[in-house]
């Protein structure tokens, strides 16, 4: 249901859960991966789905920054929230500084106001979503050896603002556990990726961004790239996010924060040629000056092994593999 009131659950036995974010790319797929398993599903977000139909039970469009909608919303004791809801893109929207105040102002907003307003409502348990961008520049700067373990984010040096108000959030959430009982689980996404994902338009991310330029270049030709391409990364394809999540809330003890991706370090000129190998192109590389965020960063999983027993282990060229397919397919249709 798409509209703007909230509905009351119909079924009263089921588990129950409310999706900040709703409209985005992982929190769609949230949404469908809730509702495999059987939940009541509210959606929130000030956008639908860009590529598909909704699937929640409930789907209210509007403004989280706006504490009157967040008051309605949390008008149940859903049994989870989670909270994804935030200003954010790639690194042409978060690394050239053009967006800070928008990006902090926005997604604290929504932050603040989901603490408060669950936290009145007694809900049960919340989920909120950092990012990797919250560790210190200065551990990133060699590309072969970045260190990204949970226990280094302080002292604390964020590469962007982006990751200062992520860390805020962070602490934000931990007050309201320390001081009012709050149930609060934080995670750390690492570059998550995938079909359904924004793949044009100055937000997409790295993987999308290079598959869409190979779909569009011809044999032989040209694509651009941000800086020398020797910069690192790691790349976390949705399914194994979600995967994540779910072992992270079902934790009896453990609550994070806690690092979700994958230690599958690459270059981006090595992701290049993984969008190249799905048709087997052959194209240039053309380095361009532009916005690149850390030189080297890839997920610790130490500590996700050793408290939930777990840890992600799809390869990325399969991601890649199925991401590109989809884009392709989709910007056929859209022609």
């Amino acid at each position: 249901m798409k509209n703007n009131a909230p509905k009351k659950i119909v079924e009263k036995t089921q588990k129950t859960a409310l999706v900040l974010g709703a409209g985005g790319f992982i929190g769609h797929h949230l949404v469908n991966f809730l509702k495999a398993r059987g939940y009541w599903v509210r959606g929130v977000d000030i956008k639908y789905p860009e590529y598909s139909r909704i699937t929640a039970d409930d789907f209210v469009k509007g403004d989280l920054r706006e504490q009157s909608l967040c008051e309605k919303i949390f008008d149940q004791k859903f049994d989870e929230v989670y909270q994804l809801a935030a200003d954010m893109g790639g690194a042409g929207y978060i690394f050239s500084g053009d967006h800070d105040a928008d990006v902090m102002h926005n997604s604290a907003t929504i932050n603040l106001n989901a603490a408060h307003y669950g936290q009145k409502a007694g809900i049960k348990k919340i989920f909120f979503s950092s990012s990797a961008c919250i560790y210190p520049a200065h551990n990133q700067t060699d590309p072969n050896n970045p260190n990204c373990a949970e226990h280094t984010a302080h002292p604390a040096n964020p590469d962007s603002e982006y990751g200062w108000e992520k860390l805020f959030s962070e602490h934000l959430y931990l007050s309201f556990h320390r001081n009012y009982g709050m149930d609060v689980r934080i995670a750390r996404f690492h570059n998550i990726f995938g079909p359904e994902g924004t793949y044009k338009g100055g937000r997409e991310k790295a993987p999308a961004a290079m598959c869409r330029k190979v779909i569009e270049a011809k044999d032989n030709g040209t694509i651009e790239m941000w800086g020398d391409g020797e910069q690192t990364r790691s790349f976390l394809y949705i399914d194994e996010c979600l995967e994540g999540v779910r072992r992270l809330m079902d934790s009896k003890t453990f609550r994070g924060p806690v690092n979700i991706g994958s230690d599958e370090m690459v270059s981006i000129n090595e992701l290049a040629n993984m969008a190249m190998r799905v048709e087997g192109k052959k194209l240039k590389v053309k380095h361009l000056p532009g916005p690149l965020g850390v030189r080297g960063r890839n997920s610790d999983n130490k500590l996700i092994k050793e408290k939930l027993g777990w840890a992600p282990s799809t390869k990325l060229e399969d991601g890649i593999k199925k991401t590109y397919v989809w884009i392709k397919e989709e910007m056929k249709n859209s022609k």
